[in-house]
């Protein structure tokens, strides 16, 4: 079961603020237990909303906004993903999270990440032999799916 932690925003990742070295450190450190444990498939930190936008469709139409947005309980800051066995090895691995993050005071988010065989008939055959092909792609062209970051 692939699992996403997602690291919500706070005033200081919103900020830009870039991490300490003591953090940078202890994220290394848990990624590389994530890695050798055999669970972490990519993780990424993510710049401030400042520096994003929004594509909101109406009537199939693009509307983009522009960054920042408030809220920022309600964003994230970066991202987690793991391979394990079941959900309470997930959450195992969210609590070991650095407790250097956010000077304690981190919120992270844990989703289960869909799989093929969750979309039942309508993923059919030739569907999922076209999601296959577009994986291989993806990493002959040596572009992983995410970094060693969280």
């Amino acid at each position: 079961m692939r699992f996403m932690i997602l690291r919500k925003a706070d005033a200081q990742t919103e900020a830009g603020e870039m991490p300490s070295e003591q953090l940078i450190a202890d994220m290394t450190a848990y990624n590389a237990e994530l890695v050798k444990a055999g669970v972490m498939l990519a993780g990424e930190g993510l710049h401030p909303s400042s520096r994003g936008a929004r594509v909101k469709f109406s009537k199939g139409k693009p509307n983009v906004i522009d960054g920042p947005f408030a809220g920022a309980r309600e964003l994230v800051a970066g991202f987690t993903m793991i391979e394990v066995g079941s959900y309470e090895e997930a959450l195992e691995w969210v609590r070991r999270w650095p407790v250097t993050d956010g000077n304690g005071e981190v919120e992270l988010e844990l989703r289960r990440v869909f799989e093929a065989d969750d979309f039942g008939e309508a993923f059919t055959p030739e569907l999922r032999e076209e999601e296959e092909r577009m994986r291989s792609a993806i990493q002959q062209a040596g572009k992983p799916l995410g970094g060693t970051r969280g």
